[in-house]
Formats: structure tokens, C-alpha cells, sequence
């Protein structure tokens, strides 16, 4: 595995359950302060918590499916394909390299949440974490699913599809690139998957393929659902307590749009094979800067993803990769609504 993972002791480890159990209640304890508030009209609360729930429920249905095919396709990247296959075949050059790794999501009709599964199999099978990244961040918006959706939503008239491209090719290539410069890369992941990976470099390869796949879906499942879960009740739990009326009220200020958009992609942790239709219905009120923000922002980062990378980074990198992406998201935004 290039740039090696060390194995961490087994002591390090921290309970599966905790973090999944902290989320459970911190949310059960909001729904219940949000229920049980005496100010607040019992139907008003009722139509909340039924919100809270349906929202909930959709992100999770609508993610499910991916999450299940990342699961899958990590499984053949790590058991099924010849050792070595894939890195072999990838240029040498280290910017060559990346640029032919964000466009392999052309190749798979993944969205971001199939896509986490997918390049924590890429880690193990020998990926430096940088180039990880750039596949990590390009494939949800390169993918055919994705390009497809957006030109039937907007077609190429309006430029948001080019610039949706080209935005996702360029902030993966950069996150790409910082993060290659990195003195020491183990660090940006989570201890319990650098643990996984020592594992099973050191005990998976004796296994039959079959066994190994079986054993590589369980504990993949187990990383990603909880994650999952966590996600949805949190984007859910958000969008009934932030109005969306505030937000389209700040559609038409060049900046103000931007930035609300943006925050809009983050709470309602939309597909991004779906999001162009989602907003959509934002087009004659929201400037093409903001939607774009929106497009490219939306699929790299949202509260779902975060909960889902956690698996595998830190939380320390994880701030770092909203910082980055937010600005460029930012920026791109600004540069259309400003300049185009």
C-alpha cells in the first residue's frame, strides 16, 4: 500500500457503537425539546416531527441503493481484480495520475455516497490518500448520471453544465494536490481505518475470494450505515428548523445567493444524480453563479457526506476539506455571477 498505513494497536480502537449511539441521542433529545416545546401549537409540532421523519426517511432511500453499489464496487476493486490491476494502468506522472483518477468517474454511474465505500477500497489497494481525494471529489460530479441530469435540467445554453464540470475537475485536482504535499498522510485517516487496512493486508489474503468478499460487505455495511443514518436525521432534523423562505429571499444579491444556495446544498444533502432537478425550481429566482455553487458545493460536501467520510478521515480533515471546497465553491460562484 503506497505511503503505509501502520498498523495502530488494538487498544486505540474506539467502541463501534459510541459514536453512533451520541448521535442517536443527541437527536432524540432535539426531537423531544422541538415536540415538547409549550410554545409551540400541537399541529405545528405534529406537521414538524412528520417532516422531520419524511425528510429523513427520502435522504436515506435515495442514498441506499449507491451506498450498496460503492460497497459492491469496492469489494471488486479490493478481492476480484488482479494485484496490481488498476494501479499498473494509471500514469506515473503525479498530476497525470490524478487527472485520469477524477476522470474514472465517467466510468461509474456512482454518486457520492457509493463513492466513499469505493475509495476507501482504492486506500487499501494502494492509492496515496491525495489521489484518493481527487477521485473522491471528481466522481460524483463526473459521473454519467450526473452530466446526463444536468443537461436535461438546464441544457447547455445556460453554461451550468460546463461549468459544473469544470469546477468539480478543477477543486478535486487541487484537494488532489495539497494533500499529496501532506509530510505525513496516515494521519488524515481515522485510526479505526487505518487499523482496518493493516488487517487486512496482514490476515485477508490467505482467505478465499468469496469468504473475503462476504467478510468485506459486513464490515463495510457496518461502517457506512450507522454514518448513513446519522446523516439523514441530521439534514432532516435541520431543514424543518431553517426556513427556506429566507433563503430564497436572498436569491437575487450576487453574493448573498451564493452563499445561500450553498448552505441549502449542505442541509438537504440531495444525490447529486438528482440535484440539478432540486434546484431547478430555484432557477428564476437564484443567480446561475449561485446555482452552479450549489451543483458543485452540494456533492462534495453536505451533512450526509461528512457523516460518511468519517468513517474514513479525521475530523481534523474533514474541517480542512469544507474549508477548501466552501472557498472554491465560493469563489467559482462569485466569478459567474460577477464576471461571466
Amino acid at each position: 500500500m503506497s505511503q503505509t498505513i501502520a498498523a495502530r494497536p488494538f487498544t486505540a480502537r474506539r467502541r463501534p457503537g459510541r459514536g453512533l449511539s451520541v448521535g442517536l441521542v443527541i437527536i432524540g433529545l432535539v426531537i423531544l425539546l422541538r415536540v415538547f416545546a409549550p410554545s409551540a401549537p400541537a399541529d405545528t409540532l405534529a406537521d414538524t416531527f412528520r417532516d422531520f421523519v419524511t425528510l429523513s426517511i427520502s435522504v436515506v432511500i435515495e442514498s441506499l441503493p449507491f451506498v450498496f453499489l460503492g460497497i459492491v464496487l469496492s469489494i471488486v476493486v479490493q478481492t476480484w481484480l488482479p494485484e496490481g490491476f488498476l494501479l499498473r494502468r494509471l500514469p506515473k506522472n503525479p498530476v497525470a495520475r490524478r487527472v485520469v483518477l477524477s476522470l474514472l468517474g465517467m466510468l461509474l454511474p456512482v454518486c457520492e455516497c457509493g463513492n466513499v465505500p469505493l475509495a476507501r477500497g482504492l486506500i487499501a489497494k494502494g492509492l496515496t490518500v491525495g489521489e484518493s481525494m481527487t477521485f473522491l471529489f471528481a466522481a460524483p460530479i463526473l459521473n454519467p448520471v450526473t452530466i446526463i441530469t444536468t443537461q436535461q435540467a438546464f441544457g447547455w445554453d445556460s453554461g451550468i453544465l460546463v461549468w459544473r464540470i469544470a469546477g468539480g475537475f478543477l477543486i478535486a485536482n487541487l484537494i488532489g494536490y495539497i494533500y499529496s504535499r501532506h509530510p505525513k498522510p496516515e494521519s488524515l485517516l481515522a485510526p479505526r481505518f487505518q487499523d482496518a487496512c493493516a488487517l487486512g493486508d496482514h490476515h485477508d489474503a490467505a482467505d478465499g475470494k468469496i469468504k473475503r468478499s462476504a467478510g468485506l460487505f459486513t464490515k463495510e455495511t457496518s461502517a457506512m450505515l450507522p454514518a448513513l443514518f446519522i446523516g439523514a436525521g441530521l439534514a432532516g432534523l435541520i431543514q424543518t428548523a431553517v426556513s427556506r423562505e429566507v433563503l430564497v429571499t436572498l436569491g437575487s444579491h450576487p453574493v448573498w445567493s451564493v452563499l445561500a444556495l450553498m448552505a441549502l446544498a449542505f442541509v438537504v444533502s440531495i444525490c447529486s444524480s438528482v440535484d440539478a432537478f432540486f434546484v431547478l425550481s430555484f432557477g428564476a429566482t437564484f443567480m446561475p453563479g449561485a446555482i452552479v455553487a450549489f451543483l458543485v458545493f452540494g456533492p462534495m460536501i453536505d451533512i450526509k457526506m461528512l457523516a460518511l467520510l468519517r468513517t474514513t478521515f479525521t475530523a481534523k480533515t474533514l474541517m480542512q476539506l469544507t474549508l477548501i471546497v466552501a472557498l472554491c465553491s465560493a469563489v467559482l460562484g462569485l466569478a459567474i455571477n460577477y464576471v461571466v
